[in-house]
């Protein structure tokens, strides 16, 4: 942990001719427990630290980063040397803000985590004793803290809870991995992910042939982040800035299906923000509603350059980067549908559950192959579909969904239910 207070380092750097300095630091505490080959592998309780400097001299800025212990001359030296070859610039600053957000969530114990994974495991073996486990679970206690030389500071701490878990299963020279995750900022309850697993399980048992040409394609939950990285990148004020963003100039129009209505929740159950890595506060903002597109997300930097106010949206993408616009719980309001309606509505397609690779860039276009999918025909799944490529435009596969699931995820950067997507390009390489 640190050896100092962001204030000392703040002093000090005032006291070495900074006209403005920033700390940001961020700390944590975590218990993860795996397992590996359906037996308990690890144990443990670790500590981690990290602070960043930031600040300006004659308007010039430097940026220095320590992690574990700190020495406060050697930090502060070194952003002060950095800061002599940079451009000069005008420092974006919160200022004269006292804000301490009590503790949110609840720790769950190591006893308690290496529990879960053991039932969790049985319950998948009892179903198919053929099958490899896998499973990490973790309890984190994570704290920021932001002060700066303008009188600001802003601190929260926040308990992260997280259960993964995989099965594997090897017939021949066929390799078959199912994977599913939970995040809570309380109790985590396994019994949904071992459900999931083992009805995919039982999907996947049959290969099938895969459809070919442009079919309608049902992306679940974990699959279809596919689609949101590019929405979430679109939808930047830096972007806009840049002209580089397709949707620049379509504030008020509609830019996607009307079945969908995009929205930052900050304050969700399960990743908690109350304020961004400049100490501005978070705030729920409904970026498209009913496909049409009403605002775009900033940071101090981007907003004042577009005659705006911050939205509370600049984050740090590692403590050696400046803030730059990001969101939290970027979330698609769920639709009616129940996931066997949803199938039903296939007479003949695929549904993508997992995939291989990297997602679309900025342009939106992805070709991506498929690490798990099923054949869907007559509103039935008949099957697992190998060696198959999806491909297909992120803002044209936005305009063509069809029907929105009434499920919706709890584990990663965003919460979206399933989706039907009319019309993305599959191929294969092998022969049906």
């Amino acid at each position: 942990m640190s050896n100092c207070s962001p204030e000392e380092i703040l002093n000090l750097a005032k006291k070495k001719g900074a006209n403005y300095a920033e700390i940001y630091q961020v700390s944590s505490v975590s218990s993860p427990v795996s397992f590996e080959a359906n037996r308990l592998k690890q144990i443990e309780t670790s500590q981690s630290s990290g602070c960043a400097l930031r600040l300006w001299v004659q308007g010039r800025p430097g940026l220095a980063v320590a992690y574990g212990k700190v020495d406060p001359e050697t930090l502060v030296d070194k952003a002060i040397a950095l800061s002599a070859i940079n451009p000069p610039e005008t420092p974006e600053l919160g200022h004269n803000t006292t804000a301490i957000y009590p503790t949110t969530g609840t720790i769950i114990p190591n006893e308690d985590l290496v529990k879960m994974g053991k039932e969790a495991i049985a319950q998948i073996r009892e179903a198919d004793p053929d099958v490899i486990c896998s499973a990490e679970l973790e309890s984190e206690l994570e704290t920021i803290t932001l002060i700066n030389s303008q009188g600001l500071y802003c601190q929260y701490s926040s308990i992260q809870n997280s259960f993964s878990l995989g099965i594997e299963l090897i017939r021949g020279e066929d390799f078959l991995g199912i994977y599913e995750g939970e995040d809570s900022q309380t109790q985590l309850n396994y019994q949904p992910l071992v459900h999931k697993l083992l009805q995919r399980l039982e999907w996947a048992k049959e290969n099938v042939p895969s459809p070919q040409g442009k079919q309608p394609v049902l992306l679940t939950a974990n699959a279809a982040d596919l689609l949101w990285e590019t929405v979430s990148v679109a939808l930047s004020s830096k972007r806009v800035l840049e002209k580089s963003s397709p949707w620049s100039e379509k504030q008020g129009k509609t830019v996607v299906s009307d079945l969908l209505t995009f929205r930052q929740q900050p304050h969700l159950q399960g990743i908690t923000c109350p304020f961004d890595d400049e100490g501005t506060p978070t705030q729920d903002l409904t970026l498209i509603a009913k496909g049409r597109l009403l605002e775009f997300y900033s940071d101090r930097t981007t907003a004042k350059a577009m005659g705006k106010t911050s939205t509370g949206n600049g984050f740090r993408p590692s403590l050696g980067h400046y803030p730059t616009p990001g969101l939290v719980n970027l979330t698609l309001e769920p639709g009616t549908e129940d996931w066997y309606n949803l199938v039903q509505k296939l007479d003949n397609g695929m549904i993508i559950d997992q995939i291989l690779g990297g997602g679309p860039d900025i342009s939106g276009d992805f070709s991506v192959n498929l690490d798990l999918g099923y054949r869907v025909k007559n509103g039935e799944i008949i099957g697992r579909v190998k060696d198959t490529m999806v491909a297909g435009n992120v803002y044209t596969a936005l305009k063509q969904v069809i029907a929105l699931g009434n499920d919706l995820n709890t584990s990663g950067f965003y919460r979206t239910p399933s989706v039907i997507v009319d019309g993305l390009s599959l191929t294969t390489s092998t022969e049906n």
